[in-house]
């Protein structure tokens, strides 16, 4: 198994990659490095310099911390020779996004920018069966509680966090995936609480009757859906990607396996020594940032 360092021992990586990684044939949990969360039974830095100085044996490493930061993590992990897989969004910026591919590529490393719902059950066999559709309309419903997936995460909320396109763009990275037809924004209107500097909610409408609506304030059941309606029949999208029901018959459904398969697949592209970097889902949100009409709403507290 290959060696592997976790950086940023927070939430998603407790309830995600830490878990992926155990259950992996490919990878060996071999260090962390955070400045409180540990491992059990993992060494434990909370300097990535010491890690990257002290643990030349470790070829690959899961940059996990928060996107205003993983930039220069990135960097310095590149400049050492290391592959680097990064967690959703890849970055704070498109620029910095870029830079990195370039940087990697001088390197012959390997950078894999992960979006995580992609891999959801459904996401494959519906992009198949869309492939030869002709799209009359899209829509995204993406509605869920920040208190209960970002507990206390400040983060979320300061410039870079992105606020509801946190996890927007889970569903945003998956309809870049599975339409057949390219899309751009035409308008947004983007809810921004009074005390905080990363919107709360948000609508977009896109070319091509293209459409979504954010909330990060949804009480109760989750709403994770997608509807497309094509001449040949509709097609949704359910749990995040994991149900896909095409004119009322269920295609495909399962359990979560979306970070173990992001883990499959970063071991293919070591293996190959290719890299895969696509940041249209961050493009999208940074054109709804840029077009957005700002509406403030009430403030908002944890």
């Amino acid at each position: 198994m290959t060696p592997i360092c976790l950086v940023g021992i927070g939430k998603i990586a407790v309830d995600q990659h830490v878990p992926a990684i155990a259950g992996s044939d490919d990878w060996d949990l071999a260090a962390t490095v955070s400045r409180a969360g540990t491992v059990d039974g993992v060494q434990s830095y909370t300097d990535f310099d010491q890690m990257l100085a002290e643990r030349p044996d470790i070829p690959v490493i899961s940059l996990c911390l928060p996107p205003v930061p993983r930039y220069d993590y990135a960097a310095k992990a590149i400049a050492a020779g290391r592959h680097v897989m990064l967690e959703k969004p890849p970055g704070a910026t498109l620029a910095e996004v870029d830079a990195l591919a370039v940087m990697a590529k001088a390197a012959g490393v390997t950078l894999y920018t992960t979006w995580h719902s992609r891999m959801a059950k459904g996401v494959a066999p519906a992009k198949a069966w869309l492939a030869d559709k002709e799209i009359t309309s899209a829509h995204i419903n993406w509605k869920e509680d920040v208190r209960r997936w970002h507990p206390n995460q400040e983060w979320v909320f300061a410039p870079g966090g992105m606020g509801v396109f946190d996890p927007g763009s889970n569903a945003i990275s998956i309809i870049t995936e599975i339409l057949p037809m390219p899309f751009h924004l035409r308008a947004a209107d983007l809810h921004f609480p009074e005390n905080r500097d990363t919107p709360i909610a948000a609508q977009l409408k896109w070319t091509n009757n293209v459409s979504g609506d954010f909330d990060w304030l949804q009480q109760g059941p989750q709403s994770w859906d997608i509807t497309v309606e094509t001449t040949s029949g509709t097609l949704h999208l359910h749990d995040g990607g994991d149900r896909l029901i095409i004119d009322g018959t269920e295609i495909a459904a399962g359990n979560n396996r979306e970070y173990p398969a992001l883990y499959d697949h970063m071991a293919e592209l070591v293996k190959n020594g290719s890299s895969e970097v696509d940041v249209s889902p961050m493009t999208h949100v940074a054109d709804a940032l840029t077009l957005g009409k700002r509406i403030t709403v009430d403030a908002f507290h944890f």
